[in-house]
């Protein structure tokens, strides 16, 4: 079954979710290819640190951009955002269905709604504005920004000093506003049609997943993995990879091996906590409760909402 040219579908929620089995399910079903929009699957040699699935997850779908950048070197959006777009691109010219999967919520929202590349810090300009800040309050600032720029206004708190000197620092720079930028730089969206969907649960399921997911880990060899990759030249994202920091603790002596495993549980929980809120300030996705949605009905649903049609075995 195809769900329609012209559509892509994003697969989002919480690390342990069931994002990438539904997304492999859901691409058998409807001749779909699968893009991970993880931030951290891309590299290789990290397999079960970065969950990448495996070929016999994936099965028979084709499923990219994971396991091809050598940890030492940085990824960026910017990056992912240009080899997804590619992607897309080539998976509808062949008539197949994208299917975008993963937790990276900057990303996802990067490739739908586009991503401008800010300037430069300017620490000089920064001072200055934050000692105005220290003086006058920071609604002084954001008064001052409200002229010059009154979309990034509205988005921002008049509390929130960062970024309102962001703003204003991006206007001095390049002397075009945030909401200038932003209109000039589109995403997909105004391309293709979008189609998201999340997955959840009550935080204690979600949670209780991502403590056998780290045990599964652990016996799946995580603790060798990141023992091969300790005293390697990592990139500043490779690092920030849940489990190598914990890990690399145990392994320089500082912790035990179960406190580094539970240090990696609270890291793993509290990054899903993230990504939650995250996800659900942007109203566009439609979100399934797997613990009380099958995922034989998720698929069926999303189907249905694409095509007004189930997709049938």
């Amino acid at each position: 079954m195809s769900l329609g040219r012209g559509n892509v579908v994003f697969i989002v929620g919480p690390t342990a979710i069931g994002k990438t089995a539904l997304a492999v399910k859901l691409a058998a079903k409807v001749k779909g290819e699968v893009i991970s929009c993880d931030s951290m699957q891309v590299y290789k040699g990290i397999k079960i640190l970065s969950q990448a699935p495996s070929p016999k997850e994936s099965g028979k779908i084709p499923y990219h951009l994971i396991n091809f950048l050598s940890p030492s070197r940085e990824f960026s959006v910017a990056g992912f955002i240009e080899m997804a777009r590619r992607l897309i691109k080539d998976i509808l010219a062949r008539k197949k269905v994208p299917i975008v999967a993963g937790g990276s919520g900057l990303y996802v929202k990067g490739l739908i709604d586009g991503l401008f590349q800010s300037p430069e810090a300017d620490d000089k300009f920064r001072k200055k504005m934050y000692a105005l800040a220290q003086r006058y309050g920071s609604r002084y600032l954001h008064k001052k920004l409200k002229v010059i720029d009154p979309g990034s206004a509205g988005s921002i708190h008049e509390n929130d000093t960062k970024r309102i000197i962001r703003a204003l620092e991006i206007w001095r720079s390049t002397g075009k506003t945030m909401t200038e930028l932003k209109k000039e730089t589109k995403g997909i969206s105004g391309i293709y049609n979008i189609r998201m969907f999340g997955l959840t649960a009550p935080r204690d399921i979600i949670y209780n997943r991502i403590n056998n997911r780290v045990d599964d880990m652990i016996r799946a060899g995580a603790l060798k993995e990141a023992r091969k990759i300790y005293r390697k030249k990592l990139s500043k994202t490779a690092k920030a990879i849940i489990g190598f920091k914990e890990f690399s603790a145990f392994l320089s002596g500082e912790y035990d091996l179960d406190a580094a495993t539970e240090c990696m549980k609270r890291n793993t929980r509290r990054f899903a906590k993230r990504q939650l809120t995250w996800f659900r300030a942007d109203e566009r996705i439609k979100w399934f409760d797997v613990s009380k949605v099958s995922e034989r009905e998720i698929i069926n649903r999303i189907c249905h909402q694409v095509t007004r049609s189930p997709c049938h075995k």
